[in-house]
């Protein structure tokens, strides 16, 4: 039977207040960049081989520009994105580090956020988490994700943008960023169809035959469970202060959206919530089972046990060397004492039968 467990993946350390925490390996090779700039009435693609050809936000243009870096563990490259975009040098360290905890700082200029992606893969039945940075400010967005990884989260926000599905080429950075937490937060309800399955069928099968693996899957499934508030409490936080501060790069309309993705989080943790109580009592069904088992097989020993006993008596009494005893030189003395332990022990089964102790 195939189990759950969680498959983190983590990077080298960051020393404080400095990118060095990265071997010399990482330093050859940038992050690969991708660019989509679009607008109501254009869209634009292509991937960027060098952080100097990216557009300074200072340049006043037309319509929105997202820049998706994938992997972070390339310190001159987000040093020097970092000095292209006035990018205070604690949030660059906070983009770099693979083990932040969801979170939202306003720089007036611009707005950090941090947040974590949790998908399923079904073919392995684990669980992974990656790291995601968000930074936007007027007309522009700055994505970092932890992994260079072919396929991520936000497909499907590329293929509207494509498709010119919605409103997403005629609103601002402020609605992309919006389209992204909405996205992240639709892959929970997702994740946790998946982990709702699974406690089901790991519920039926204990019911019928509960084994030890049974409760070692729902251990692992509630390690998952508790990685996964982890990463989604925080999270409420942070949609809440985007969607009730006073923060000049979110507007109005975006407001009333980031309100119905806050509605969705605190749906997901509710969920999770239920998945706990739902887990303890699948383990008090587990350890209920194997008590009954247990009382099952102690009350069969019990009667065999009690049966045995006058039979051990009679055989034992006849087994003493006593020239003189009753039945010792009669012919029937061995065919009597068999057919008495028969019947005492037929007798002493009726009644264990009437009295319910065999059901």
């Amino acid at each position: 039977m195939a189990s759950l467990k969680l498959k983190k993946r983590r990077r080298p350390g960051i020393s404080p207040g400095t990118l060095d925490g990265f071997s010399h390996t990482d330093r050859t090779k940038e992050a690969p960049i991708h660019l989509i700039q679009y607008s109501a009435q254009e869209f634009f693609e292509s991937d960027i081989d060098d952080v100097a050809h990216m557009t300074c936000p200072a340049v006043t243009h037309d319509g929105v520009y997202w820049y998706n870096i994938d992997g972070v563990n390339h310190p001159e490259q987000l040093s020097k994105i970092g000095y292209m975009y006035q990018l205070h040098p604690l949030l660059v360290e906070d983009i770099a580090s693979a083990d932040q905890r969801a979170k939202m700082d306003d720089y007036e200029n611009h707005v950090f956020l941090s947040l974590k992606t949790i998908s399923f893969e079904p073919k392995h039945h684990v669980l992974t988490s990656e790291q995601i940075s968000i930074v936007f400010g007027k007309g522009y967005v700055l994505t970092f994700q932890e992994l260079n990884k072919s396929g991520d989260v936000f497909d499907p926000n590329r293929e509207r943008l494509k498709q010119n599905k919605g409103r997403m080429r005629r609103m601002g950075s402020d609605y992309l960023v919006y389209s992204f937490l909405d996205t992240v937060v639709d892959n929970y309800f997702l994740v946790m169809e998946k982990m709702g399955e699974r406690l089901e069928i790991i519920e039926q099968e204990m019911l019928v035959s509960p084994t030890a693996q049974h409760l070692k899957d729902l251990y692992k499934i509630r390690r998952e469970l508790i990685y996964m508030r982890k990463a989604i409490w925080p999270l409420r936080e942070v949609i809440s202060k985007l969607q009730r501060d006073e923060c000049s790069l979110i507007s109005a309309e975006v407001s009333v959206y980031l309100r119905d993705v806050y509605d969705h989080t605190i749906q997901v943790i509710e969920t999770l919530e239920s998945f706990r109580d739902i887990l303890s009592g699948i383990v008090d069904v587990y350890l209920s089972s194997l008590s009954i088992r247990m009382n099952n097989v102690m009350k069969v020993l019990t009667v065999i046990s009690t049966i045995f006993m006058p039979l051990s008596f009679i055989v034992g009494l006849y087994g003493m060397n006593f020239k003189y005893m009753p039945e010792l030189e009669s012919p029937y003395g061995y065919p009597l004492v068999v057919t008495t332990c028969v019947a005492l022990a037929g007798s002493m089964l009726y009644y264990f039968k009437r009295r319910g102790w065999l059901n």
